[in-house]
C-alpha cells in the first residue's frame, strides 16, 4: 500500500487537470509558486511541439491548503487548459449537438489500438485524449509538492539529459557520489548550467549537436528519443524495505520511471555497465568515516542494495523511445474499415527528452516520498521531524 498516494483526472484537450495528492502531513509551507515552477521547467527544452505555445500551465489549490501550509486532509489542486475553447464540441461532456468527426485511423507505437479494444471504443480520440502525454503535467504538479517536502528534510531531486538520439553527453561520475567540500560547488555548478540549457544538457558541446540533431529531425517530419537522468542527494539509508517484493524501492522507482510515456526501460545505478563485469568491479565498497558517519568511494548501485537506500545518491535512467506521432505517418489501417491508411497525425512534438527529465524528477520525488512517509509516519511536519531526528541518530556520528 503506498502511504503518499496521488491521483489525475482530465483530457488532453479537456478543460482542466484534477490532482489529488493524498496524506501529505500538517505544517508543511507551501504555495503555488512551488508548483508552478516545476510546470514552467516541464514545458521548456528545444524540440516542444505547437502546444507549449498555447499553454502556460499554472496550478490552483482548491482543497488542502491554508494560509500557505497543508492541512493534513488532501491537497487537490487544478491545472486550467488553456486549449479548451477550441475543444469545447469535440470534448463536451454533454451529448453533441452536431456530428463530431470520429478518429480511427492508428498510430503505431501509441495506445490507440489496444485502448480502443480494450474499452470497445470506435473512436479512438476516448484513447489518445487520456494516453496523450499531457497527463504529465499532473505528475509534475504532484512531484512538486512531494519535491517541497523532500526539500524539508534536505533531500534534492535534480535530473539532466545525458542522450538524444545518437548523441551522448559527458557525465561526470562525481554526480552520483554524495558531495562534500570543493565537489559541492562543482556539482552545483553542473546543475545550474542544466537549467540554462534549451536541452538541459551541461555539456556544452554535447547539447550544440543535440540541438541540430533536433533541427534536421523536425525538416525531416522525423522524432527522436534518448535517455535522461535523475539524482537524487542527502536521501537517508534505509527508504524502502527487503522483507517483500513490492516494497523493495528498487522495484518501486523502476515502475514509476518507467510509467512515463515514451519510456521503455529503466536503469538504476550502472546497472547496464555492471551485467558485463565482475563482482569485484562493481560492488561499491563499505567505508565508516569518524566525522561523517558511513561512505562509498563509489556508487555504482545508484544507492540502492536489497530494495533500501544505502545512504549514497539515487540514480535513476530513463530510456525513451522516439514519440509516436509523425509528421510523416507511418503506415497503418483504419480502426473502422480495416483497410490500410496511414496513421493519424496529432500535434505534438519531435524530441521530449528534455521535458522528461522534469517529468522523472516528479516520478522520483512522489515514490521517495512515499517511501519516506512511510518510513517516518507522523501527521505533522513536526512529528515527522522528531522521528527523523531520532533515526538519523542511530547511525550518524
Amino acid at each position: 500500500m503506498k502511504y503518499l498516494s496521488f491521483l489525475s483526472a482530465g483530457e488532453s484537450h479537456g478543460p482542466q487537470l484534477t490532482i489529488v495528492l493524498q496524506n501529505l502531513p500538517a505544517g508543511l509551507p507551501l504555495s503555488q509558486d512551488d508548483v508552478n515552477h516545476d510546470l514552467a521547467r516541464r514545458q521548456r527544452g528545444f524540440g516542444r511541439g505547437g502546444r507549449m505555445q498555447i499553454e502556460r500551465d499554472c496550478v490552483r489549490f482548491v482543497g488542502g491548503v491554508r494560509h500557505g501550509a497543508t492541512l493534513g486532509s488532501p491537497l487537490a489542486m487544478v491545472i486550467e487548459n488553456r486549449d479548451w475553447p477550441n475543444w469545447g464540441q469535440k470534448m463536451a461532456a454533454e451529448p453533441p449537438t452536431e456530428p463530431v468527426e470520429k478518429v480511427t485511423r492508428l498510430r503505431p507505437g501509441h495506445a490507440d489500438l489496444a485502448g480502443a479494444i480494450k474499452y470497445a471504443h470506435d473512436d479512438v480520440r476516448n484513447v489518445l485524449e487520456r494516453a496523450s502525454a499531457r497527463e504529465t503535467a499532473a505528475r509534475v504538479a504532484a512531484g512538486a509538492v512531494a519535491r517541497r517536502l523532500l526539500a524539508h528534510f534536505g533531500i534534492e531531486v535534480r535530473s539532466h539529459t545525458v542522450r538524444i538520439g545518437q548523441t551522448e553527453a559527458a557525465s561526470p561520475e562525481i554526480l552520483r557520489l554524495d558531495p562534500s567540500g570543493s565537489e559541492q560547488a562543482e556539482i552545483r555548478a553542473h546543475w545550474e548550467a542544466v537549467e540554462a540549457s534549451e536541452v538541459r544538457c551541461a555539456d556544452a558541446q554535447a547539447a550544440a549537436r543535440m540541438i541540430e540533431d533536433i533541427r534536421q529531425t523536425r525538416a525531416n517530419g522525423n522524432t527522436l528519443g534518448g535517455v535522461f537522468e535523475v539524482v537524487a542527494y542527502r536521501v537517508p539509508i534505509g527508504l524502502g524495505s527487503h522483507t517483500q517484493w513490492d516494497e523493495k524501492l528498487d522495484g518501486r522507482l523502476m515502475q514509476a520511471v518507467g510509467s512515463i510515456h515514451s519510456v521503455k526501460a529503466v536503469e538504476l545505478g550502472e546497472a547496464l555497465w555492471g551485467a558485463s563485469r565482475y563482482g569485484s568491479e562493481v560492488h561499491d565498497p563499505i567505508e565508516w568515516d569518524a566525522a561523517l558517519g558511513w561512505r562509498r568511494p563509489t556508487n555504482h548501485a545508484g544507492g540502492l542494495e536489497g530494495g533500501l537506500t544505502t545512504g549514497q545518491p539515487v540514480v535513476v535512467r530513463g530510456f525513451c523511445k522516439p514519440i509516436s506521432t509523425l509528421i510523416h505517418p507511418l503506415p497503418s489501417t483504419d480502426l473502422a474499415t480495416r483497410q490500410p491508411s496511414p496513421a493519424h497525425v496529432e500535434r505534438s512534438d519531435v524530441c521530449v527528452i528534455p521535458a522528461a527529465g522534469v517529468v522523472g524528477e516528479a516520478m522520483v520525488a512522489l515514490t521517495l516520498a512515499d517511501a519516506f512517509r512511510q518510513k517516518f509516519g507522523g501527521d505533522s511536519v513536526a512529528e515527522i521531524e522528531r522521528n527523523y531526528r531520532t533515526y538519523l541518530a542511530t547511525y550518524q556520528p
